[in-house]
């Protein structure tokens, strides 16, 4: 086997892991209970109408691509997870939203260079293993002067402290993946998009979580429901004692962010960016 059929089978199987795990669970609990009004943020922040052609990568269940859709806008929806597409299918019905559905690799999209006038992902590309390869899919297929949008989770966010808590339970990560949260970096994004964008404009912002009466409700939610986390507890299913310790951790996160608050509502910081294309 040569050395690039090796590292196309690595991504592959690299790939059919990360499909698996965003299967786990019940993602659409998590976006329409938890985080159902980033999607209008970042529609809004774009200002997406019907004149537009809309790709949204990562799309999940369609968090952003259904009120994109509702604009007028013509909008794709794409994600490597075909799980969360159809439960995205069946939301997008639900409005009366109308939209196309295809499964893609935000790190090898399948249109053409220039496709759409506007480009956003919402806590999506986020989690795409190579951060620039993504960010040059994200500029590829925006046409010259386009717009592209994104929200993502900063690193000190409760989001992004959730991620660093699990991280010494989970299996390392493959050679050349880089962490999530790092989208929720200005310098990171700007790094990524540097030379290829114009009018750049990012700024932090929070989503108010207020879902859960205890600690212990939100870590049961995110156990049955959250693909990263339930994958994590799989992983260390076979030691009861750090199982425990992660349930403590991640309840400590949750009195530490609702501190202040009268009861357990938090607020978790994203990031949240618009650019043009150059």
């Amino acid at each position: 086997m040569t050395e690039t059929q090796s590292g196309v089978e690595a991504d592959r199987e690299l790939k059919a892991k990360l499909r698996a795990v965003w299967a786990l669970g019940n993602y659409t609990a998590v976006a329409t209970e938890i985080i159902s009004g980033l999607g209008p943020v970042l529609v809004q922040a774009c200002n997406i109408t019907d004149r537009d052609e809309v790709l949204d990568v990562a799309a999940g269940t369609g968090n952003a691509a259904i009120p994109a859709a509702e604009t007028g806008a013509d909008v794709t929806a794409s994600d490597l997870t075909p799980e969360l597409l159809e439960s995205g299918k069946r939301l997008a019905e639900a409005r009366g939203a109308n939209l196309s559905w295809v499964v893609a690799d935000a790190e090898a999209l399948p249109f053409a260079d220039g496709s759409f006038d506007t480009v956003i992902s919402c806590v999506g590309v986020m989690f795409a293993p190579h951060h620039r390869q993504t960010a040059a899919e994200l500029v590829r297929v925006c046409r010259p002067g386009g717009r592209i949008g994104l929200i993502n989770w900063t690193p000190e966010g409760f989001i992004g402290r959730m991620f660093a808590s699990m991280k010494p339970y989970a299996p390392p990560p493959p050679p050349g993946a880089q962490p999530p949260p790092l989208w929720g970096s200005v310098e990171h994004v700007q790094s990524l998009l540097a030379g290829r964008v114009r009018e750049f404009w990012a700024e932090r912002r929070t989503v108010r979580v207020d879902r859960f009466a205890t600690p212990e409700e939100f870590l049961a939610f995110f156990k049955a429901n959250y693909g990263p986390t339930i994958a994590v507890y799989k992983s260390i299913a076979g030691s009861p004692d750090r199982a425990a310790a992660l349930d403590e951790e991640l309840m400590a996160l949750v009195r530490r962010f609702s501190a202040g608050t009268g009861g357990t509502a938090m607020d978790w910081e994203y990031l949240l960016v618009t650019a043009h294309r150059a």
